[in-house]
């Protein structure tokens, strides 16, 4: 079962909106997460060593957690491997479809009022409601 973490959530909520304000203040950049990891592939340009950092800031961020709470940061997902793998790539299929992902749509296209991000962000959210209920209540699991 999910916990309900208000304080969390909110805390995080607003640190995500803050890295998205200053990458958008400071680098005139989107904080789309599908396309800064897709700009760290060939060919490489000038930008790469900021998109890098980007990213290894989302990846040391759970480090940085634990290095203050001294509590790890508990993530469950599944040990199912071939659901993984089909979950990784259906997620870069809609991201490549979408023309962004959640963060990038959902995080800053919604705060700059786009419809395009207001009816992607919709139809993230619309397939991940069904997803989870198929999975919770039609397969089981």
């Amino acid at each position: 079962m999910t916990e309900f973490t208000p304080l969390a959530s909110l805390i995080g909520g607003a640190l995500i909106g803050l890295s998205a304000v200053l990458l958008m203040a400071l680098e005139g950049r989107i904080a789309g997460i599908s396309g800064i990891a897709s700009r760290l592939l060939p060919p490489i340009d000038e930008r790469f060593a900021a998109r890098l950092a980007f990213i290894m800031g989302l990846v040391a961020a759970p480090f940085a957690v634990e290095a203050v709470t001294g509590e790890p940061v508990l993530q469950t997902v599944s040990s199912n491997i071939p659901l993984m793998i089909a979950a990784g790539f259906l997620v870069g299929f809609g991201a490549v479809l979408g023309g962004g992902c959640t963060s990038g749509h959902g995080v800053c296209g919604l705060s700059r009022l786009s419809v395009r991000s207001f009816v992607a962000t919709l139809t993230f959210m619309a397939t991940a409601f069904v997803t989870v209920f198929i999975l919770r209540h039609v397969i089981g699991g």
